[in-house]
Formats: C-alpha cells, structure tokens, sequence
C-alpha cells in the first residue's frame, strides 16, 4: 500500500509534505481544501491554500498552485499549471498542456484551448449563445408583491375604472 503522505524536497532545499487525497491518490499539500468528490490524478500537485470544489477533475502531472481557487465540476486537463492566486469558475474547461499565469480569472463554464498560454491577470469569458443560456439560468428570480404591499380592497374598488 503507498504511504499516505509524501515528503519532497523544492529547489531552495526546504522539504514539503503532501497529503494523497483519497480520490485519485494525488498530492495534496497540509493548507489546501479539496473537496472529497474532486478526483486528483496521482502525478497531479494542489499547492498550499489552493481550494478545488465538487467534483472537479485535476488531470494528470497537473499543477494547482497556491491559493488558487477551482470551481464545482470544472475539468483541468492534463499537464496543466494554474498559476498562484488564479480562479477557475464552475464547469470551465482547461485543455491539456495549458499555462494560466497569477490570477487569471476563467468564467463559469469558459472554455480554455489545449496548450493555451495565458498571461498574468488574463480573463476569458462566456461568449454568445452560451453566455446568454448561462445568464438566463442564472437570473434572479423577482419576488411577487406579499400583502402588505398591495393596497387595500377598498383601495382597488375605490379607484377609477374606465368606461367601456
């Protein structure tokens, strides 16, 4: 059976521990929060005070770095590197090989394209059809009037009425 937590060695020499989160068996360091239905592949890093939401899926030799936020059912591919501070919305996609630099900003349910290079601070949106389902389905809904801000029947019977 293979060790629950892992200790590895970064370039200034300081040693960092990773927990392997139970789905996936991926490292998970001691600060983040991945949520238990995430799947982590096991070649795949969540950095310290990184937060990864229901069901997402982090691809393998994927890189999630610290306090980088990925959404409910959003899917990172494989050999992706979400730079610090970043924000992946739900259901957005990250296609293979793609980099985002620090905080990049990815709508719910963007769409980012296999080895896409984004720069720090970049953001990608909804676009057209998509966009107006996904503000339509996301609307408020507007309460209706309660009694107490309707006025009175009498009110109503007194006001004038039109002839036919």
């Amino acid at each position: 059976m293979a060790r629950m937590i892992e200790e590895l060695e970064d370039e200034t020499g300081a040693v960092i521990k990773y927990k392997r989160h139970a789905n996936g068996r991926g490292l998970v360091a001691p600060s983040a929060r991945v949520a238990e239905s995430a799947y982590v592949e096991p070649t795949a890093y969540v950095e310290a005070d990184a937060r990864v939401g229901l069901d997402a899926y982090i691809g393998a030799g994927s890189w999630i770095d610290s306090g980088a936020t990925i959404g409910d059912r959003a899917f990172v591919g494989a050999n992706v590197h979400v730079g610090a501070g970043s924000v992946v919305g739900s259901g957005a996609k990250i296609g293979s090989n793609a980099k985002l630099g620090a905080k990049t900003m990815i709508g719910n349910g963007a769409r980012v394209d296999r080895d896409a290079q984004l720069a720090e601070g970049a953001v990608v949106q909804l676009r057209g059809a998509a966009a107006a389902r996904a503000a339509l389905t996301a609307a408020p809904r507007v309460p209706r009037a309660t009694r107490a801000q309707q006025p009175p029947r009498a009110a109503r019977r007194q006001a004038p009425r039109r002839a036919a």
